[in-house]
């Protein structure tokens, strides 16, 4: 089963978020109360796979959930494989729509100084939030191709 293994917050950008128990996510905005939270762009929660965070930590850095800013730590999901439009069905109420996988890197940005490798451009994920409602540590994540 794909689940939740880590929400994540932070009051600014550019900055590694710290683990929260569970948060709300609002429809056409985000996370509330994280600075990338916002209704006017399409990556309003950002999602990273525990396992590439795991691989990092093979390679000697000390990386944790939230590390490389992400709103949701997953686990048991491919996420760089997702087409543009899938949706993410996160526990009982959330619809994610994934926008964009990877981005370009700030140079210098916090996260690139206190970690010292970035694996966001490549291995991020992005989503609008179709659907909002209250996500947790645990909570399943389910896979529907849009067509």
């Amino acid at each position: 089963m794909a689940q939740i293994v880590a929400v994540c917050w932070s009051e600014k950008k550019g900055t590694v978020k710290e683990p929260i128990n569970d948060g709300l996510v609002q429809e056409n905005f985000g996370l509330a109360g994280d600075a990338h939270a916002d209704c006017s762009t399409n990556r309003q929660v950002s999602l990273i796979a525990i396992e590439s965070i795991n691989r990092m930590q093979k390679k000697g850095y000390n990386v944790v959930r939230g590390s490389f800013a992400e709103n949701l730590t997953t686990e048991g999901i491919d996420l760089v494989s997702l087409p543009i439009g899938a949706e993410l069905c996160v526990g009982q109420d959330i619809i994610l729509e994934v926008t964009q996988i990877g981005k370009e890197c700030h140079t210098g940005c916090a996260v690139m100084q206190q970690v010292g490798k970035c694996i966001m451009p490549k291995e991020g994920v992005f989503t609008k939030v179709i659907r909002g409602g209250r996500v947790k540590v645990g909570d399943e994540i389910k896979v529907e191709e849009n067509s």
